[in-house]
């Protein structure tokens, strides 16, 4: 079922804050949710319709094999149909979310105590869990080339000879919004092969891109690539349905096959049933709602990139290549190494601060746009008047 675009935009802010979500309640009853990665748009009618039925089946135990298999076939025919990446069912394993996995392929899947390098800015919990695995990270700042955000390869060049193993490699990323080039991938691909490294490929947000810009799965990219490489995503970004704990693994090569094949139940443990079956469904039959979600999303970038230059001409801001996301460099407004905090004591709108995202991240924010544009429109002219000089009178 189609996206139904009119009626998203007749949205209130008070009727997102009936809903009760995080986004919109934890900042307090006047706030604007413009941080946690959650979208405003529900989610798609048959993923709706899938829980419905599991609830009337009182479907509330343990995940059993059906939606299991369900959600690995779903999810690997949604791999080969958008992004030609042949995925074998077998293949994708269900974990509670991305970041469960990361967590499980840092426990199973390489030597202890060695470091995480990890490409910042960067996913919030991604700066905090290697640490609660008992290992470092070595971060590596992007550098900008042509103009836009680039990954270092110089620098995880270094982070692997300074004895890094595993690099988190997010795309589309987050919180940049580049939507990585095959090309660009191809060079990560060979400073990790020649470190003899591995990748974490976190894919979250990979049915989120725009026109012009194309998702490739890393490990599709060459043997090599799939050699190394263990992806997580989930369809929890997409169709918006982080609460309901069910991510993939999606394993390509024989050894970590055989890994995970000899883990213990208790190692993968905890995906929801009722997210397995939510997952199937989006990935089966979501992908016109979808559709419809991602030309509004475009057209609230765009709507974006104008509202900035009239209201916040000196904030700086890459248009996004995907996810819902816009990393936002405010230095040039004179609000210190953490403009959320101040932007939001002032106006109510709620950002992630920056250095949350990493030391690159001092004098940012990101802000999430997949809210009605209206309330974007005000959002952003919130945050214009915060930042405005007064006139004497008015002071």
């Amino acid at each position: 079922m189609a996206f139904d675009a009119a009626a998203f935009d007749a949205l209130t802010v008070e009727e997102l804050r009936a809903r009760g979500g995080i986004k919109w309640t934890r900042e307090g009853p006047d706030s604007f949710g413009a941080f946690v990665a959650e979208m405003d748009t529900g989610t798609a009618p048959e993923v709706r319709a899938a829980l419905h039925a599991a609830v009337a089946a009182d479907g509330f135990g343990y995940l059993p094999p059906g939606p299991a298999a369900a959600m690995a076939e779903a999810c690997a025919a949604w791999q080969r149909d958008r992004f030609g990446w042949a995925v074998a069912p077998a293949d994708v394993l269900p974990v509670p979310d991305v970041l469960r996995g990361l967590e499980i392929v840092l426990a199973h899947r390489t030597a202890p105590g060695r470091p995480v390098i990890l490409p910042t800015p960067a996913y919030m919990p991604f700066l905090d869990l290697p640490g609660l695995c008992g290992r470092e990270i070595i971060d590596v700042p992007a550098t900008r080339l042509d103009g836009r955000p680039v990954l270092d390869l110089d620098g995880i060049d270094a982070a692997f000879r300074a004895g890094g193993e595993l690099l988190v490699l997010t795309n589309p990323h987050n919180p940049l919004g580049r939507v990585f080039t095959a090309d660009e991938l191809r060079a990560v691909c060979a400073v990790v092969d020649r470190h003899g490294g591995r990748v974490f490929a976190d894919e979250i947000h990979a049915p989120l891109t725009y026109p012009g810009h194309e998702h490739v799965p890393y490990a599709a990219l060459s043997p090599t690539a799939a050699g190394h490489a263990v992806t997580g995503t989930s369809a929890s970004k997409a169709w918006n349905l982080p609460g309901l704990a069910c991510g993939q693994l999606i394993l390509s090569n024989d050894a970590d096959r055989a890994a995970f094949a000899a883990l213990p139940t208790a190692a993968t443990h905890g995906t929801s049933p009722l997210g397995a079956l939510a997952a199937a469904a989006a990935y089966a039959h979501g992908g016109p709602w979808l559709d419809g979600v991602l030309a509004y999303l475009d057209g609230n970038r765009q709507a974006l990139a104008q509202l900035l230059a009239e209201h916040l001409p000196d904030a700086r801001f890459d248009l996004p290549e995907g996810t819902y996301l816009a990393w936002l460099d405010l230095r040039a407004l004179g609000l210190g190494d953490h403009p959320a905090g101040v932007l939001q004591e002032r106006t109510g709108v709620a950002l992630v601060d920056g250095p949350l995202c990493g030391a690159p991240g001092r004098g940012h924010a990101r802000l999430n746009f997949a809210t009605p544009r209206p309330i974007l429109a005000e959002m952003v002219r919130r945050l214009g008047d915060a930042v405005r000089p007064r006139p004497p009178s008015a002071r």
